[in-house]
């Protein structure tokens, strides 16, 4: 036991995560080397993943060599999807890990506060009519307590030249917590966490020049941000782009900059600098010297602060880039020097990259694998273990533990000697599934619920590990290494993912929205899939009853019985009342016990990413209006960035084929009733104008074109023409989802047939109106809808329609793409009166 005692000792400050075990050449191991003598801490703030200036992050990192951190108040929920159909807490996913694969570029760290990013926002006031400003004011105090930087950097002013509302609030909330931070009036709760009030020197905001606005002149503090690092190999420009570029579900691609490039500064509060972002502040460790020296200090504590300085200077000038495992006995006995010292004049985060250099200059390597990505409470896991130590240094394995538990592993690494083990872990009944922490309370509408003050401003899932514990040269070091699936892709290579405590049995609906009339009597489809296989002597069996709870703002009441065994494949059952799938059941030699109540695993797959696994609750919406539609038509649909809309069409009863390119042609585009193209169809089909014609003349000949919104930005330019006259593509767009609806025609067509469509259509919408309106529009089109944001103009390009022969032209702006998934009726009517509009005589 008594190196479980270590581990706990120790492990609170060298601790070293990463999905991916990467190994350092000697010029990064030289370059990461350098930043201990930095003790400055930076924290940029804005409001959403891609807000952060990477350029200014990647040059604070490496020229600087400070802390740097980047603090996103969303996770980008709101935003759009450039690469699949993910909306809301599935996209927030996505875009973390994106953020996160950007910091492993540019060397930044990164955290988040609660708040939920409900969509765009034009003015901070609506923006704090939805998020609870308190508590995102709170979560960035606490990061800020907890991170102590010496500077803080908002992304954005407080004003309308921040482009939007979230960009303002995340403004207003950098200066609050400025001043909130160092308060100890303020969250005084946090105290009883292990923070203290902490005043950062100063507030600046970050000038820019974005489209049309222009914040920046000569008269700000500039620093030149372009320098080229010869031990990386790269500029910071590059080094930047490649880290923007991996916000790949916001189409933010750039190409590389090289060259001098300079970033500006306004100053906001604290002490104004005139030459550099870091005047007066001492960023070496005289600076930790002269604060932590009281009057009384002895004349020995005096010489372990003083020969500190002298032995991380001694360590970077005689570090030896050829045989890097003879820097490790400097490096050891540095780091005996930091555990020494009578007061912690070291961060958590020094002795975490300390003891990271003495294993890459070790050449050490240790992952903890397994064969299977999902595993489950009550079962077995079987972990490999592979350490490999490439230096004829001592590193002992002493131990292993798993959470508490104590894998009794040790030996001593032999030069260049794989050490492979293999342990059987029993996940005991009470394991919890892996879920991301922000998303295990029920959210409100503006921010996700997190009671765990620790795990506020963490980026991650609580993954599972192992930690490791080694003797290196008679130093006791404890470092953590995920547990991973691991696997070789034939194309790929060797891929490490994260592994994932799911249920073993998991329950689902095919459609979260039923549509239920007369003429379409849809069923509920349950999906119970077995994810542990099971053996012969084992039945499981499904079993659903009675739930009458609200969630998400409506009832599912009904219930139905069943009891069926399932088998070791995916179960389909089908069901015309109304489920609600709160329980499953386990069977085995006579003994029930529940092991799923009311949420489904979801898994997303993307290259760029690890796989990401969460349950969500499952939850139907049932459409009991009469929508009066055909449903023996056939639907074409263009795919464009992705989105739920052929879903909902089919719940509609229509048939819907989705055309490539080679399939849209007159002859072919005969057999529709209608042809819809996919949100940003016309962005990201670079091909629709080779199409063009045979729409149009698909149109004159009597079928109805719905073009769903598209963008005139930097997620791709617009090539193609698009309707049969011109119109252009604004940045219009209606961002109160309650806004008032003004019918211009109450005779429209379509508008009444064959559905009436009044004021009652437009209630309950989520998120936005209108994205992207039409604009410029000429006399052919004729516009349906006027609405406005508070104290705007009026707007009327959210839907216009033109007839075109015998047919119909339709562009829609209205934000269906968010409706329709969110079970909105007036969505279902209106998208069905659009598809089954008249011909024209």
């Amino acid at each position: 036991m008594k190196y479980l005692i270590l581990v706990i000792c120790f492990f609170a400050i060298n601790k070293i995560n990463a999905q991916q075990y990467i190994q350092w050449n000697s010029a990064t191991i030289l370059h990461q080397l350098q930043k201990l003598p930095n003790q400055a801490n930076v924290l940029y703030i804005a409001a959403h993943p891609d807000d952060e200036n990477t350029r200014l992050l990647t040059y604070l990192a490496n020229e600087r060599k400070c802390r740097t951190a980047y603090l996103s108040l969303t996770r980008g929920d709101g935003g759009q999807n450039l690469i699949g159909a993910e909306q809301g807490v599935a996209l927030g996913l996505i875009r973390t890990q994106e953020l996160l694969a950007a910091r492993s570029v540019d060397g930044a760290e990164q955290f988040f506060t609660s708040a939920y990013d409900f969509g765009f926002s034009k003015t901070s006031k609506e923006t704090f009519n939805i998020w609870n400003k308190e508590q995102v004011l709170a979560d960035a105090v606490w990061v800020i307590r907890k991170f102590k930087p010496d500077v803080i950097i908002a992304r954005f002013p407080e004003d309308i030249r921040a482009g939007h509302g979230h960009h303002a609030a995340s403004g207003i909330i950098a200066r609050e917590a400025f001043f909130a931070a160092a308060d100890p009036k303020q969250f005084t709760s946090q105290f009883t966490h292990g923070v203290t009030p902490w005043k950062a020197t100063r507030l600046l905001w970050n000038t820019f020049n974005f489209g049309n606005t222009n914040t920046i002149n000569d008269n700000q503090l500039k620093i030149n941000v372009g320098q080229f690092n010869s031990l990386l190999g790269k500029s910071y420009g590059e080094i930047a782009a490649a880290s923007r570029s991996k916000h790949q579900s916001q189409g933010f691609g750039v190409p590389s900059s090289r060259g001098e490039q300079f970033e500006y500064f306004v100053h906001i509060a604290g002490d104004t600098a005139k030459k550099d972002i870091f005047d007066g502040i001492e960023i070496t460790y005289n600076r930790v010297n002269n604060q932590l020296r009281p009057n009384n200090f002895s004349e020995s504590a005096r010489y372990v602060f003083d020969s500190l300085d002298a032995a991380i200077t001694n360590a970077i000038q005689n570090f030896n880039y050829l045989l890097p495992q003879n820097n490790i006995p400097l490096l050891v006995n540095l780091l005996k020097q930091m555990r020494s010292t009578p007061i912690a004049v070291n961060s958590e985060y020094k002795q975490q990259l300390l003891v990271n250099l003495i294993l890459q200059c070790a050449g050490f390597y240790a992952e903890a694998t397994t064969t299977k990505q999902l595993h489950f409470p009550n079962d077995s896991i079987k972990i490999n273990f592979w350490l490999n130590s490439r230096t004829s240094n001592s590193i002992e394995l002493k131990n292993i533990f798993y959470k508490t538990n104590n894998l009794n592993i040790a030996t001593s690494l032999s030069e260049n000697k794989n050490f492979q083990t293999t342990k059987q872990l029993f996940l005991d009944k009470n394991t919890n599934y892996t879920q991301p922490y922000w998303l295990e309370k029920q959210m409100t509408k503006g921010n996700f619920n997190i009671p765990q003050q620790q795990k506020v401003g963490q980026p991650n899932v609580d993954y599972e590990k192992v930690t490791i514990v080694l003797e290196v040269l008679g130093e006791l070091i404890s470092i953590d290494r995920y547990i991973q699936y691991k696997f070789t892709d034939p194309v790929k290579g060797e891929i490490f993912q994260p592994i994932y405590i799911v249920p073993a049995v998991d329950i689902t609906v095919a459609n979260d929205v039923i549509v239920n009339t007369p003429k379409i009597n849809n069923c509920v489809q349950v999906i119970v899939t077995p994810y542990k296989k099971m053996a012969q002597s084992e039945t499981w069996v499904y079993g659903a009853s009675l739930c009458d709870t609200l969630y998400n703002g409506f009832y599912i009441t009904d219930s139905f019985e069943v009891n069926k065994p399932i088998v070791n494949t995916i179960n389909t059952f089908t069901y015309k009342n109304k489920p609600c799938l709160n329980e499953v059941t386990y069977t085995f030699n006579n003994k029930k016990e529940q092991i799923f109540t009311d949420k489904h695993l979801q898994i997303i797959n993307y290259d760029h990413i690890p796989t990401i696994a969460y349950s969500t609750y499952n939850t139907v919406k049932f459409i009991n209006e009469n929508i009066v539609t055909t449903p023996t038509k056939r639907i074409a649909y263009i795919d464009g960035a992705g989105d739920k809309v052929k879903a909902a069409l089919e719940q509609l009863g229509y048939t819907v084929d989705v055309l490539l390119k080679n399939e849209v042609n007159v002859a072919n585009l005969k057999k529709y009733a209608a042809v819809i193209t996919g949100i940003r169809a016309y962005n990201t089909n670079n091909w629709m104008n080779s199409v063009y014609t045979d729409l149009m003349a698909y149109i004159k000949a009597g079928g109805n074109v719905i073009v769903q919104f598209n963008t005139s930005n930097q997620l791709g330019a617009i090539k193609s023409k698009i309707g049969p006259y011109p119109f252009n593509i604004s940045r219009n767009r209606i961002t109160d989802e309650a806004a008032k609806v003004k019918i211009l025609n109450t005779t429209e067509p379509l508008l009444n047939y064959p559905n009436k469509i009044s004021d009652n259509d437009f209630s309950n919408w989520i998120q936005e109106r209108t994205v992207y309106e039409a604009t410029d529009i000429v006399k052919n089109y004729r516009t349906v809808f006027e609405m406005k944001d508070d104290g705007e103009k009026p707007q009327n390009g959210g839907l216009i329609i033109a007839p075109y022969g015998k047919g119909n032209f339709m562009y829609c702006s209205l934000a269906l793409f968010r409706q329709l998934p969110a079970g909105v009726p007036g969505a279902y009517k209106l998208l069905v009166n659009m598809i089954e509009a008249k011909q024209n005589k």
